[in-house]
């Protein structure tokens, strides 16, 4: 049998979670929930490496795209490991995974307290210990370039509108949430068009 491909090893997944791979922040025996999974670009090593994952998704077709990728992959877990419902509404029950992923998913909230929601429910489901790791479009390092919409709902310079959040917003909520930063904020600037931030935390116990 052929040695697989990176490509066919890892998929399409984000190299700031793969990053959490290679340190060991993610090791298999955990259970991974993909809170906004679209079609399941991050779950890829983790089906083929058999981890518990579950996932869910507003996109229908997205969720049954990720449903075909784990009868492939990981034909032991159950259809209803991945469901389609937004974030701030999923029905797994607390605590219940050891890693959260939000992947590019909060800044698509429409204003604050669609984006408070999305948070709280992706945090709801993580144990305490567990990892949060979230990565979010940011003003960090374009706060001149951006265009102000209302709220916190900006206009970048590639034309895309979100909801961007900033470094002290980040502070304040780890410290709300009852987190611990378990990396520093990293945050990437594309091309002078737009930026997004590496959110990792851990869930204080108790």
């Amino acid at each position: 049998m052929p040695t697989p491909t990176l490509q066919e090893q890892f998929g399409n997944i984000d190299i700031y979670l793969f990053d959490q791979l290679l340190k060991g922040q993610i090791v298999p025996g955990m259970r991974i929930l993909d809170a906004g999974c679209g079609y399941g670009r991050n779950l890829v090593y983790l089906l083929r490496e058999g981890y518990e994952v579950f996932a869910a998704d507003t996109n229908a077709e997205a969720v049954s795209s990720v449903r075909a990728l784990a009868r492939k992959m990981a034909p032991g877990l159950p259809e209803s490991n991945f469901r389609v419902e937004g974030v701030e509404e999923m029905s797994f029950e607390d605590g219940c995974a050891d890693v959260v992923i939000s992947n590019t998913v909060l800044h698509l909230a429409t204003d604050e307290a669609q984006f408070e929601a999305m948070l709280q429910g992706s945090w709801r489901v993580l144990k305490p210990g567990g990892l949060f790791f979230c990565r979010l479009g940011s003003t960090i390092g374009m706060e001149t370039q951006v265009e102000l919409v209302h709220g916190r709902r900006y206009k970048s310079l590639d034309g895309s509108e979100r909801y961007l959040v900033d470094a002290a917003l980040l502070e304040s909520l780890t410290e709300r949430l009852g987190g611990e930063w378990a990396e520093p904020l990293k945050t990437t600037v594309v091309q002078g068009l737009r930026a997004m931030t590496t959110w990792v935390l851990r869930k204080n116990l108790g």
